[in-house]
């Protein structure tokens, strides 16, 4: 099997739909882009290990290498995508679509096509000069529990000596980043006749006592914590969605809110929930049991890195751009706990990322594909020349 065109491997991952969501209901194995990368891979001398989530549900991870040993250069990115609202696309999500020197499709930079970009660099490098091993990563759930990279980071043989997570950075080399947190606050009070509100507990009521601890805990972080390094340098609290009640003469019995948190490197996970347990506790001990704090999938860490590693050093001088810190997250802090230096950089602009009509730049894909093939070959071959 010869590898496809570039333009046919991008047509061919964006008509394999893998969404994945919370709600059961939208997910979608990931199979379909596994089984073509594999394929690809394979025919470029690859040995691939294909492994099923351990909560299965038809998700899989791929991991590709060519070469013996440890060490030398993986390249990570996940193949699930984010859920998409029809009527706000103007053109088939499943099928790549060129309009104004754009690629259209879900997950033509979020992240599937990074995969394309890959294997066609690796496709024009001359193999008998590779002397590091080379190993493609390709993840399942990143954009809900990042539960394939959880599992792959206790993989018993795989040592990398670096990796890059082609995220959609504009090639701009990322050493840093925050964590995320989605948290259930839950009030279960007791319901009622609004007529007599001393024989209820009015969820709401109570739920706005969380709230008022919610906005001193937001300021508290805003005014504790910094790292100069972000755009927004602090830790981030939104009040993100709440449900409470079903009728204006009910005392309302349960309420609902869902909160999101952005932890900065040197603030830890385990920090901010005891944070929230201790809110909790407080309104508890006068209303008992009446608040949960519920995480609403495994808390993401944020990822440490620092500007002073030879692979930041490296995609420095290959992009011609600084590295930076970003506000959102990747599976960085999973990955780089097989302890291999770590960076996120990949093609497309993570402005689209998650929008209608999501696309690649066409006038972008030359330039990045020189940047990727130069780390592949710094990495891994005997024989280094940049190319523009």
């Amino acid at each position: 099997m010869s590898l496809p065109s570039f333009i046919s491997m991008y047509q061919q991952l964006i008509a394999a739909p893998s969404i994945s969501a919370i709600e059961d209901s939208l997910c979608m194995s990931n199979k379909g882009v596994i089984t073509l990368l594999a394929n690809w891979c394979e025919s470029l001398g690859f040995t691939c290990e294909i492994t099923e989530l351990e909560n299965g549900k038809g998700r899989y991870n791929l991991l590709a290498k060519r070469g013996e040993g440890d060490g030398g250069l993986m390249l990570a990115g996940h193949t699930d995508t984010v859920p998409f609202d029809d009527s706000r696309w103007n053109y088939d999500p499943f099928k790549l679509s060129e309009h104004d020197n754009k690629l259209y499709g879900l997950g033509s930079i979020d992240m599937k096509g990074f995969f394309a970009f890959v294997l066609q660099a690796i496709s024009e490098l001359d193999e008998t000069k590779q002397t590091e091993p080379l190993l493609i990563l390709a993840t399942a759930d990143e954009e809900t529990t990042m539960a394939g990279a959880q599992q792959i980071c206790r993989h018993p043989d795989l040592k990398p000596a670096r990796c890059i997570i082609g995220e959609p950075t504009d090639m701009t080399p990322v050493f840093t980043h925050k964590g995320h947190m989605s948290t259930a606050i839950r009030v279960i009070g007791r319901s009622g006749h609004s007529s007599d509100p001393e024989r209820g507990l009015n969820a709401i009521e109570v739920m706005h006592k969380m709230i008022t601890k919610l906005l001193i805990i937001k300021e508290e972080l805003k005014n504790k914590y910094s790292v100069e390094h972000f755009e927004i340098p602090y830790p981030t609290l939104n009040l993100g969605h709440i449900h409470g009640g079903d009728n204006a003469n009910r005392i309302c019995g349960c309420c609902e809110m869902h909160i999101d948190m952005r932890p900065l490197p040197g603030l830890s996970v385990q920090e901010l929930q005891a944070i929230l347990l201790t809110a909790a506790e407080e309104i508890n001990a006068q209303y008992p049991n009446a608040v949960s704090v519920i995480d609403m999938h495994e808390p993401i860490p944020a990822f440490s890195g620092s500007t002073d590693t030879a692979l930041v050093k490296l995609a420095e001088k290959v992009s011609g751009q600084p590295a930076v810190a970003v506000n959102y997250c990747t599976e960085a802090p999973f990955i780089q706990q097989l302890g291999c230096e770590t960076i996120v950089m990949g093609p497309g602009s993570i402005n689209q990322a998650h929008q209608p009509d999501e696309f690649l730049a066409m006038e972008k894909i030359k330039p990045s594909q020189a940047i990727i093939s130069n780390m592949i070959k710094a990495s891994c071959f005997s024989e280094y020349t940049q190319t523009t």
